[in-house]
């Protein structure tokens, strides 16, 4: 009876036993889940740097992405956010977005948006316009300049920096299309196994592809896609035009291990999945849609899918010209049109209190103000100009007072005093004598000459009125 009592006893506490343990497995299983459903949350520190040319759609586009509809334009380096959702974990977190200037002024502000704690967490978008093609080389390659030399100068260990560049090899070489047979929300679609560089199955890099990695997700994004048309009516611009253009822009996305979207705010193109393959690459979220090369001006290349071959069925179209020749000499710059104003010349009139005051001084130094130069506004003879009697001194109906015919019998008198037998040349000059004295006998005779004249044309002028009952 002991023994089985003892028995007894041992059974009842070994299932004691495993029950405790039971519990205790059971809650640790349940901390567990929580601890890992707590590490698999949304992280807040991610952010995305837009970089790109004054007027080519930065400010525009990330109000788009934003949900805003009234985008105001700053200067400098402004940052915003985007809400990001992830539907299956019920978890919401904000993307810093950071928009540094056009104006190659301001790229010193690029240390507080791309630094050494974030470097690992940055992805780059690099914005042209469609409005002005012919710009695209120019400016892709001086901000990927700008943007290299201050990767450089970080200063990130370089284990660091190659482990940054080895992620992005490996996303390129393990990238495979997604259907849309199964559920997005699917846990199976959430995870995509990221084989290990050791891997037997692993795909080399494509010809051209990563020949410049500097660590950083980067995304193309050509705006306003909707600009297309106008080049067409007004630039004369084919469909071998815009082939060019897009080979040429995914072989530099290939280079840099980009990817490639072309964007129209205007017609909402590509808009919202380029904010779905944003939250992909950045918080690996699910993106479903596959490349889209068939819409010229909705163009989706994600980073990992194109390579040389499928470029290069764009060469098909191309027959005015070639694929390796250089990008400004197919898609040129149209000339400037510079406007012609068919107005005339405006005068400038002086200003009448200056014009006073030169008058006075002329007047001061003894001068007549018409012995200065005539004016712009005159005709050559001035308006008021009175044309000459004959010297004969006979009056002209055109010459009101006879003040003319005066001002020519004077002058008729001197040259007659020049002009007479015996006469010396300064007599005609000057009444002075050659000793400088006046001659008196001179003066007497113009002046009983000039009485006499001034009475000839009185008794003429009143016979004419007699005449003509004046």
């Amino acid at each position: 009876m002991e023994i089985t009592s003892q028995m007894n006893n041992n059974n009842g506490s070994a299932r004691k036993k495993d029950t405790n343990d039971a519990k205790e497995n059971l809650w640790s299983e349940i901390l567990a889940d929580v601890q890992n459903q707590g590490s698999t949350k949304l992280p807040s520190n991610k952010s995305v740097l837009v970089l790109g040319d004054n007027s080519s759609g930065k400010t525009t586009l990330i109000a788009k992405l934003q949900g805003v509809e009234d985008p105001k334009k700053g200067s400098g380096l402004e940052y915003a956010y985007i809400d990001v959702r992830d539907e299956y974990r019920d978890d919401l977190t904000r993307l810093g977005v950071w928009v540094l200037d056009g104006d190659p002024g301001h790229s010193n502000l690029l240390k507080f948006a791309l630094n050494e704690s974030n470097y690992a967490h940055t992805l780059v978008i690099l914005t042209v316009s469609m409005t002005s093609p012919w710009s695209w080389l120019d400016q892709l390659q001086n901000w990927m300049k700008v943007l290299a030399d201050h990767v450089d100068q970080l200063k990130i260990d370089s284990d660091d920096r190659q482990e940054s560049r080895q992620r992005l090899v490996t996303a390129w070489q393990n990238y495979c299309e997604t259907g849309d047979h199964l559920d997005p929300s699917s846990p199976i679609k959430r995870t995509v196994r990221i084989p290990s560089v050791d891997d037997e199955d692993v795909l080399p890099l494509p010809d051209g592809a990563f020949t410049t990695n500097i660590g950083l997700d980067m995304v193309v994004v050509v705006t306003k896609t909707d600009y297309m048309t106008t080049l067409e009516k007004e630039y004369d611009y084919k469909d071998e035009h815009f082939d060019f253009m897009q080979q040429w822009i995914r072989r530099f996305c290939l280079q840099h291990g980009a990817s490639l979207f072309y964007t129209s705010v205007k017609e909402d193109k590509n808009c919202d999945l380029l904010y779905k393959y944003l939250t992909h690459r950045i918080y690996d979220l699910p993106f479903r849609t596959p490349a889209l090369v068939v819409e010229k001006d909705a163009v989706l290349i994600p980073a990992g899918w194109d390579n040389m071959n499928k470029i290069s069925i764009l060469h098909e179209n191309m027959q005015t010209c070639k694929p390796d020749e250089y990008y400004t000499d197919v898609i040129t710059a149209p000339p400037t049109r510079k406007t012609v104003s068919n107005r005339e010349v405006e005068v400038q009139t002086e200003d009448e209190q200056a014009f006073l005051a030169r008058q006075q001084q002329l007047l001061m130094q003894g001068q007549s103000p018409s012995s200065r130069g005539e004016s712009p506004m005159r005709t050559p003879s001035g308006p008021k100009s009175t044309p000459r009697a004959p010297i004969d001194g006979k009056l002209n109906s055109g010459t009101p007072g006879g003040e003319g015919v005066l001002a020519n019998f004077f002058n008729s008198l001197l040259n007659k005093k020049a002009g007479s037998p015996g006469s010396s040349p300064n007599a005609a000059a000057s009444p002075r004598s050659l000793n400088g004295t006046v001659d008196i006998s001179d003066i007497t005779a113009m002046r009983s000459d000039a009485a006499a004249e001034l009475d000839r044309l009185t008794r003429k002028k009143e016979m004419d009125c007699t005449q003509t009952d004046c």
